[in-house]
């Protein structure tokens, strides 16, 4: 993995741009409980692993939410913007959750910078394109294009 380090000003310039892939993370059924407790969320398919056993993925699953939550953690893995003063997640254009994360898989995401755009404000407006991989899985959990902005002093 290596993390694209760049100015705002870098930022700017930049085009369509690979970005590789993130670290590993575990996601157990700990972090999910947890996710559970925050959302009040606790469909038996995500916090039952007995029940869960029975079901259709043989074991309990991350909540999709959960996966899309974990995104902006595992960016900084691909991409900091070293002088940025404040960053914001600013939306999403598209999220899809195409396959499940069994509780107990390790997560990566992959990623690009998709467009940049200088906003009226001064700050950057970047759109990246993620998806989100389970380790052992050919289809992502996850597809989005996500958007955020940066603003440098």
């Amino acid at each position: 993995m290596t993390t694209l380090e760049l100015t705002f000003e870098e930022l700017r310039d930049l085009g369509e741009t690979p970005l590789g892939a993130s670290e590993w993370l575990l996601v157990d059924q700990e972090r999910v409980d947890r996710f559970a407790d925050c959302t009040e969320d606790y469909q038996w398919i995500h916090v039952d692993p007995d029940r869960a056993a029975q079901g259709p993925f043989g074991t309990t699953i991350a909540h999709g939410y959960l996966t899309l939550s974990l995104v902006p953690r595992m960016l900084d893995d691909l991409i900091k913007v070293t002088d940025q003063v404040r960053g914001t997640n600013y939306g999403i254009d598209r999220a899809r959750f195409v396959s499940p994360v069994p509780v107990g898989s390790r997560v990566r995401l992959s990623g690009q910078v998709m467009n940049v755009r200088l906003r009226p404000d001064g700050g950057l407006q970047y759109k990246m394109g993620v998806e989100l991989h389970v380790e052992g899985q050919d289809r992502p959990a996850l597809v989005a294009e996500v958007i955020y902005l940066t603003y440098a002093s």
